[in-house]
């Protein structure tokens, strides 16, 4: 998989924008646990008080928390806050405050701010303990107090600061930072809802930041994928277009099909998800950890029970299916196969009346494919109703152990809620953690196969510093000594073949079926490369050449003719594009295709269907050879090219070609004598070794294999009949 992301090498800008973004969301995620809590604790419990340092305090409160603090404390505290006079405090915001002097808080850091809370809470309590003990010992005056404030002289009695949780601490003060407030006239409903619409301001703020950046990341990470996807798809198939039948060996067209499409969306499939697991995941994680530790640590092994139970799924789950998804890749090659088989081949089925056993095989593939793919998904459904009871379950646990720690003082309600949040939070990372196991093995199996093809070692490469053909010859091909062995194969195919093809003369090549014909000439525009010995066209070796260049001189008819969908014309300027009108008429002439196009009502303009599957074998041979025509090329390679055609047409084609495209190579090769009578030389192969050569005269005399085709396929009449038509060519 990780061989892949070369190919987002170019992609710096957009990867870090979505790993900016991603840290963005996930920043936003973990603080709205916070503000929630905040909006219970301090917004609902403390009244939009948010801790134990008032803003604002009697000057007799102030100097009577200095009193019983320490020292050290005292002073810090008298920096923090600034003495205003009656004439300033009627100027201020505190106007209602007719009694005197107060003190203001200064702007105050988060730390200074904090340890300041912690002095105060306790000297505030101890202010308070020791009012109630004055209080106590003057029943008059403790009468006159209202029932609150009773209520908080009973709970004060008999406490030891020392020995309060910090919770119990911070809610007492709290109470006196209320009742100051009160006394200077402060409206402390006014001051809670402030503090709840700020606070609710925020969330819907960070929750619409939220989910711009989700949105965005979506978008770039399926942009990233996309691309991605499109350049695989390039890579492959200009890797496969470089393949020759040796690497095509490896693989079928099917799986080559299934590779370029299936395998690609798989992969594209993970990547789009790929950056929320790999990046936004962990964040979420580490950051939940880190925010529940600061929360209550005391409570953190309900995550770990919870994280456990989840990993211990996932590593089920992908024990079971990781086999089953390499399985089902190669299923879907069997399908893509025997579907195209099936669809190739309908004509034959059907005259064999074999449909029924195509449907047999058609159905097998298809009921293996559809059990592995239930397999699967039985699996993986398993998984979410699982996931879901661990995250219920931790909630229910989380909720009894937080209610007791409540019950004691230890923690807030808006504390457990935080609590809650953040361990779903790192419980759906690890949910998103355990979509790897649903998306990845499949995506690495796709991105295995995906290589396979990729980082396949072709055969016949291009030269580093190609060369030029000489400039004086056209149109020569030689070979010498040359031997060819396929890959894997224990013998060689060809034996020290060596001869000299003159320029624009016709050489031809027969033989009995086996003997290698078609891989002799499938060897001079490098189909494959010889084993041993050399192959010059123009006196330059062609693993000299760059591909392209070589090409550029061949015209090449296969033994299969092979269209294209379009037009007809499209398919004769296959090989030179910019062809004009008459270079296309004058191929089709010489094709002998000419007749039948203009009988179409579109002429040239006819459609051709997907393979031709709209023309008769000989038409689709006439056309294949009108293409090879009208790229005007030096070399013309015709690898039995002439067997769909009847013997009239034949000779007609032959006269034609010989007449118009003097002064090129003719390379022909012929399971026929009738066809190649007229060659300037024949090449006779027997088990990959040339047996004979020279003109049809001299080797009915000299070579016996070409005696026995002859006599084969010929009759003395025939040969008496074939030798005038030669003649009179």
């Amino acid at each position: 998989m990780l061989k892949l992301f070369r190919y987002l090498k170019n992609a710096f800008l957009p990867i870090s924008v979505i790993v900016i973004l991603l840290v963005l969301q996930a920043g936003c995620e973990l603080s709205l646990p916070t503000y929630t809590s905040n909006i219970v604790n301090i917004g609902i419990q403390q009244g939009g008080i948010e801790d134990a340092v008032p803003e604002v305090m009697r000057e007799e409160t102030f100097w009577g928390l200095t009193a019983v603090m320490k020292k050290k404390d005292a002073e810090q505290v008298k920096k923090s806050y600034k003495l205003y006079s009656k004439k300033q405090v009627s100027h201020s915001k505190y106007k209602d405050y007719k009694k005197g002097k107060l003190y203001v808080c200064k702007k105050l850091s988060s730390d200074e701010r904090e340890t300041l809370d912690q002095t105060m809470s306790k000297a505030m309590l101890t202010l308070s303990s020791q009012a109630v003990k004055q209080l106590s010992a003057n029943p008059k005056a403790a009468a006159g107090l209202s029932k609150s404030q009773q209520k908080m002289m009973k709970q004060m009695e008999g406490i030891n600061i020392n020995e309060m949780p910090d919770s119990i601490i911070s809610q007492a003060a709290i109470s006196f930072v209320k009742s100051e407030y009160q006394a200077v006239g402060l409206d402390l409903d006014q001051l809670q809802t402030n503090y709840l619409l700020k606070t609710g301001a925020l969330m819907i703020g960070l929750a619409l930041l939220t989910m711009t950046a989700a949105v965005l990341v979506t978008l770039l990470s399926a942009r990233l994928a996309a691309r991605l996807s499109r350049t695989l798809r390039d890579k492959i198939f200009r890797k496969v277009m470089d393949f020759t039948n040796s690497e095509f060996d490896r693989f079928s067209t099917a799986s080559l099909i299934t590779r370029s499409t299936n395998d690609i969306q798989q992969v594209q499939m993970f990547v789009t998800m790929m950056f929320r697991i790999v990046v936004f995941a962990p964040v979420m994680g580490i950051g939940g950890i880190f925010k529940v530790l600061t929360t209550n640590a005391n409570m953190t092994w309900t995550i770990a029970i919870g994280v456990a139970a989840i990993m211990m799924v996932i590593f089920i789950l992908f024990s079971v299916a990781m086999p089953k998804f390499k399985v089902l890749q190669k299923l879907i090659d069997r399908l893509n196969l025997v579907t195209r088989e099936i669809l190739t081949g309908l004509s034959v089925i059907r005259a064999f009346s074999t449909e029924k056993h195509e449907e047999e095989r058609f159905d097998e593939a298809n009921k293996t494919l559809m059990k592995t793919n239930l397999f699967v998904n039985r699996a993986m459904t398993f998984m979410m109703p699982v996931m879901m009871l661990i995250m219920n379950g931790l909630t229910v646990l989380i909720v009894y152990v937080g209610a007791g720690n409540i019950d004691l003082g230890k923690m807030q309600v808006g504390d457990l809620m935080a609590f809650i949040q953040y361990a779903m939070q790192i419980i759906m990372s690890f949910l998103f953690i355990s979509m790897v196991s649903i998306m990845m093995p499949r995506a690495q199996v796709a991105a295995e196969r995906i290589n396979e093809v990729l980082d396949m070692e072709v055969m016949v490469k291009d030269p580093e510093c190609p060369r030029q053909f000489l400039p004086e010859k056209k149109g020569e091909v030689e070979f010498k000594d040359v031997y060819f062995c396929y890959p894997d194969a224990d013998e060689a195919v060809l034996h020290n073949i060596s001869f000299t093809a003159p320029a624009g003369k016709t050489t031809a090549f027969i033989g009995s079926t086996g003997s290698g014909k078609s891989t002799l000439i499938n060897l001079i525009p490098r189909f494959f490369d010889v084993t041993r010995g050399y192959i010059f066209i123009d006196g330059q070796d062609i693993r000299d050449v760059s591909r392209a260049d070589l090409c550029e001189k061949i015209g090449y008819v296969p033994q299969k003719g092979v269209l294209f969908s379009g037009t007809i014309e499209s398919n004769l300027k296959y090989g030179k594009e910019d062809a004009t009108e008459e270079e296309v008429r004058r191929a089709a002439r010489i094709a002998q295709a000419a007749d039948f196009i203009e009988e179409k009502e579109e002429k040239y303009q006819s459609p051709i269907a997907q393979g031709g599957s709209n023309v008769s074998g000989g038409q689709k041979q006439r056309l294949s050879i009108a293409r090879a025509v009208a790229k005007d090329p030096e070399i013309y390679i015709f690898d039995d090219s002439f067997s769909a055609l009847d013997y009239k047409t034949d000779v007609a084609l032959r006269s034609a070609l010989q007449k118009e495209t003097n002064g090129s190579t003719t390379l022909i090769v012929a399971q026929r004598i009738s066809t190649i009578l007229h060659a300037d030389q024949i090449i006779v192969l027997d088990e990959g070794n040339i047996v004979g050569r020279g003109t049809h005269e001299e080797l009915l005399k000299s070579c016996p294999v070409y005696q026995q085709i002859a006599k084969s396929q010929l009759s003395e009449d025939d040969l008496k009949k074939a030798k005038e038509v030669s003649a009179h060519e």
